[in-house]
């Protein structure tokens, strides 16, 4: 097999492990989408949400299919005022906090 053989198996295969990456819920625009097609609240509902159980700075939101078909959630990492990460899901039908957690790591 030639030197261009290889690197091209090579592309090819990073480009099809790149895709389940790119299709993660962490994009603001996509999660608005799915939200709206799927009779969700919104990102910010959500995010206020959050922020009402465990107040502090959101660092990371990703928008979470659970076991389909039992719904969605909004996961977030907040950190407080003490420095402390926290773990908040949020059911994204209901708005209802589903869990408020210590993140150890």
């Amino acid at each position: 097999m030639n030197q261009f053989n290889r690197m091209l198996i090579a592309s090819g295969f990073a480009l099809c492990m790149a895709g389940p990456a790119l299709a993660d819920g962490d994009d603001p625009a996509k999660m608005r989408t799915i939200a709206k097609a799927a009779g969700l609240i919104s990102l910010e509902e959500a995010t206020a949400k959050a922020l009402a159980a465990k107040p502090g700075t959101v660092i990371e939101v990703e928008l979470d299919d659970r076991k389909w078909p039992q719904g969605w959630d909004y996961e977030f990492e907040i950190i407080d005022a003490n420095g402390k990460e926290w773990d908040v899901d949020v059911d994204a039908k209901t708005g209802e906090v589903r869990k408020v957690k210590a993140d150890w790591f």
